[in-house]
């Protein structure tokens, strides 16, 4: 299974170049997954449900299921956060991952860069960022600097960084 994260800073606009990339990178025939690093006070469970029920009482896992979908909810109480390698061994292999956030992670990155949030760039203190997706030039920059605004490009240059496209 090829990887590759898209990262930034809070506010950079990640999820939205990922929801841009899905259907792209679908559309030239990949099977493609997600992985999304969360902040630590999210849950997908609520508070009243059976399944939080369930978790409360003390299951290690509780795996909900509907006709359309499943969700396995894995309780770490004490644990600490699982490796990246650890999580991905956990998903159904397929053409392409690609990883939201993970910042400090060690696998092939594509930083978002948006001028107007007045961050400074990820690269070139991470040596796994393969390229930066901006909207602004960037004199000097080491690696491949891709227009934020050509999702078309990025799907391109996703799919040819890691050998799934010539």
């Amino acid at each position: 299974m090829k990887v590759m994260g898209l990262v930034g800073w809070s506010g950079s606009g990640k999820t939205s170049a990922m929801v841009e990339l899905l259907p792209i990178i679908r559309e030239r025939g990949f099977v493609v997954s997600t992985m999304k690093h969360a902040h630590h006070r999210f849950d997908v469970d609520k508070p009243g449900k059976d399944s939080f029920r369930h978790r409360e009482a003390g299951a290690s896992e509780v795996l909900v299921v509907t006709s359309s979908r499943w969700v396995l909810m894995h309780e770490s109480r004490d644990e600490p956060e699982p490796s990246i390698e650890a999580l991905i061994e956990r998903m159904t292999p397929v053409d392409l991952l690609l990883i939201e956030g993970f910042k400090t992670h060690h696998h092939p990155k594509l930083e978002i860069h948006r001028q107007s949030e007045g961050k400074p760039l990820l690269h070139p203190e991470d040596p796994e960022i393969v390229a930066v997706a901006s909207d602004c030039l960037l004199p000097g920059l080491k690696v491949p600097r891709l227009d934020l605004n050509d999702p078309a490009a990025i799907a391109d240059f996703i799919l040819v960084h890691t050998g799934l496209q010539a």
